[in-house]
């Protein structure tokens, strides 16, 4: 077989040309030109501001708050505790409910999320229709001692957080309404 050397003049040439095209890069611009200006450091405080003050214009969310804007924490302890394949609040769990209205009397920006959960036992649309039987009636109870409507709403879980083939005092807990705090103002923006 003979090569010619026409056959590398073109690999030759094409290598030249793509090592030629690169050979200065461009310069940056000035952070403070752009349009965005400087983004490494951040925003520079000036001398005189106070250390820890709020110069963003973000808004604390508290440390309780996800960002969503749910506190799990704040009314955990109380919890609605139902009986088995029952939807009726127990006399001995409103005063837990009292308790919770207390607290958005105090927090009139904050509402409540009420999650029914059921045990592991039963089919999967069942216990979503029982969840959902337990925080309506924890709603209406709230209600009627006060609370306005817009202030809360409901959601059934059913048994999907519930604990498969458990002993009977982890399937008690299982069989609740959690009340959980949300705060709109918390919630993160979100993004289009």
């Amino acid at each position: 077989m003979k090569l010619t050397q026409k056959s590398y003049v073109l690999p030759v040439a094409v290598a030249a040309l793509a090592l030629a095209g690169c050979s200065k890069k461009p310069d940056r611009p000035y952070p403070g030109s752009t349009v965005l200006g400087p983004q490494a450091a951040g925003p520079v405080a000036p001398a005189d501001a106070s250390f820890g003050q709020n110069t963003t214009g973000l808004v604390d969310r508290g440390s309780d708050f996800d960002p969503n804007g749910h506190n799990r924490t704040a009314l955990q302890a109380q919890t609605v505790l139902f009986d088995f394949d029952k939807s009726d609040v127990r006399p001995s769990e409103r005063e837990k409910l009292k308790v919770a209205k207390e607290y958005l009397d105090k927090n009139p920006t904050h509402r409540l999320l009420l999650e029914g959960h059921c045990d592991w036992r039963g089919t999967a649309e069942y216990n979503l229709g029982l969840g959902d039987r337990r925080a309506a009636a924890v709603r209406k109870y709230l209600q009627s001692i006060g609370v306005p409507a817009d202030r809360l709403e409901t959601l059934s879980k059913g048994s999907l957080e519930a604990a498969k083939n458990a002993d009977d005092a982890t399937m008690a807990k299982d069989r609740r309404v959690s009340l959980v705090v949300v705060n709109p103002s918390a919630a993160a923006p979100k993004a289009f």
